[in-house]
């Protein structure tokens, strides 16, 4: 998958070192996969949750983190919507973002 963008994470993990190397091992099992479709995140990922609108959300760290993506399938792109706690994922809209 090509994964945009990279930054998001970087720039999440230098304010968070503790999910640093979750947030790393989720990046490059992620740009290592080939979905074509929900089912196929769901055999590499078991709690992500499809939230609608193209929207994809990932536990990350034992589910202290959470990465709201979103993912176009036909043309294999995965886009960073959002980067953060557990807490601070509870303040947004995640189909909207």
């Amino acid at each position: 998958m090509v994964i945009i963008t990279k930054a998001k994470l970087i720039e999440f993990y230098e304010t968070e070192p503790r999910a640093k190397e979750s947030i790393l091992l989720w990046y490059n099992k992620v740009l290592k996969s080939d979905w074509h479709d929900f089912h196929n995140i769901k055999q590499e990922f078991n709690s992500v949750d499809s939230v609608g609108n193209d929207r994809y959300v990932f536990n990350v760290g034992g589910n202290k983190y959470r990465i709201v993506t979103m993912i176009h399938f036909s043309k294999r792109t995965l886009y960073i919507r959002f980067v953060g706690t557990h807490k601070q994922y509870d303040k947004i809209d995640c189909k909207t973002i």
